[in-house]
């Protein structure tokens, strides 16, 4: 990817889609409801990445001026799914639109998968 500065010809600056696809990760995971980005689908089971593979999960175009994402994700069990997908969309466009300079064309959610294994809480634990 390479953006042009018309202005004062200094140069190109380049932006690497590994770069793109960290920071859609990063504000992926942010999101309330989000269990964490999905590997994708081996053998018939979602693989789940923890929160340090934040490029995983990501696919993005990038071409001169803008950019398009899929992100692949995995929901917490009892969220809204289209609530939490319109979130990282939200938030997935504005971090790199303010990051990069590049315009979101689009940013896809597949949802592969819900997490059902939460920690228990304090009365829960007295309960047992």
């Amino acid at each position: 990817m390479e953006l042009s500065n018309n202005h004062d010809n200094k140069g190109t600056i380049k932006i690497a889609d590994e770069v793109v696809s960290i920071i859609a990760g990063i504000a992926a995971t942010e999101v309330k409801g989000v269990a964490g980005m999905s590997g994708g689908v081996t053998g018939g089971i979602v693989e789940m990445l923890g929160r340090k593979n934040l490029s995983k999960g990501v696919k993005v175009e990038v071409g001169e001026k803008e950019t398009s994402v899929d992100l692949y994700v995995i929901v917490e069990y009892g969220e809204r799914i289209p609530e939490v997908a319109w979130n990282i969309q939200e938030n997935v466009k504005q971090a790199i639109e303010n990051m990069t300079g590049l315009e979101v064309v689009e940013v896809n959610i597949h949802v592969q998968g819900v997490n059902f294994q939460h920690e228990p809480n304090k009365e829960e634990i007295k309960s047992r």
